[in-house]
């Protein structure tokens, strides 16, 4: 593991105070309820609360050198400050984008289980990836409001739950911050798994709209969603929120694809 992925995950596992209410919690439940790796399937650890350290060390972390406007990571050497040639080719509406993993191995199976098979007992260890990302990338004394990617409402009934809400109030309780539904998804759309590029932003666009009441006039916003690829869904959340009045929109996602 590079000292850039130690950091990351001692990042990860330091809200101290939450980890020793979780391990005293915790320990009594072992007794009578283990919990198991959701990798490897051996004795989860105390930190996270269903991944043992040898799995979080198998995954990989987005670090450097990556665009400084989206996050996309580029491979090799770039010794200074690097746009990706689509942020070049049309500058995104949000401020910056961060991801703290690639969407791979074991976390992409953590996702897709969390995502669509209601593991939703997985949101606390996924949160814990999102914080470290947070941590490392923004300065959370500066967000006016944290916010998340909203489902339209015929899709949520049928999941039950918005994981991205989900991971939305792991960061709000970490940061002991009110999360505030300030977007509405105004029409269904397609998933956005097997389309192209120009197709996702296409299949998005003027889909969201802000809620009625939200006040986001002038206010720097921290936009969570599970994964990013493209970009196209954060763009369009972002593009709602300025429109509004938001100043600034950062986009935090545990997953980049």
């Amino acid at each position: 593991m590079t000292n850039a992925a130690v950091t990351f995950f001692s990042c990860a596992s330091e809200d101290l105070s939450g980890i020793m209410r979780l391990m005293t919690f915790h320990s009594l439940l072992d007794i009578i309820f283990p919990r198991f790796c959701a990798g490897c399937g051996k004795k989860a650890g105390d930190g996270f609360l269903y991944l043992c350290w040898d799995c979080l060390a198998g995954i990989k972390t987005v670090q450097p050198p990556y665009c400084a406007l989206c996050g996309d990571p580029v491979a090799g050497s770039v010794p200074e400050v690097y746009s990706c040639a689509a942020c070049v080719r049309q500058r995104p509406y949000f401020d910056c984008a961060r991801s703290a993993c690639a969407y791979t191995g074991l976390l992409k199976e953590m996702i897709l289980d969390f995502k669509y098979g209601a593991a939703v007992w997985l949101a606390h260890d996924l949160g814990s990836l999102l914080y470290a990302c947070l941590r490392q990338n923004y300065n959370a004394d500066n967000l006016d409001c944290i916010t998340y990617v909203p489902l339209h409402r015929a899709k949520e009934r049928t999941r039950s739950y918005n994981q991205s809400l989900l991971l939305a109030k792991e960061i709000g309780g970490r940061l002991n911050r009110r999360v505030a539904a300030c977007l509405a998804r105004t029409e269904p759309t397609e998933s956005q798994t097997h389309l192209t590029a120009p197709e996702r932003a296409a299949n998005v666009r003027n889909k969201f709209a802000a809620r009625k009441g939200a006040d986001l006039k002038d206010k720097n916003i921290l936009l969570i969603d599970d994964v990013m690829t493209t970009g196209a869904t954060a763009n369009e959340c972002a593009r709602t929120l300025k429109k509004a009045g938001a100043r600034e929109v950062l986009v935090l996602t545990v997953a980049r694809g």
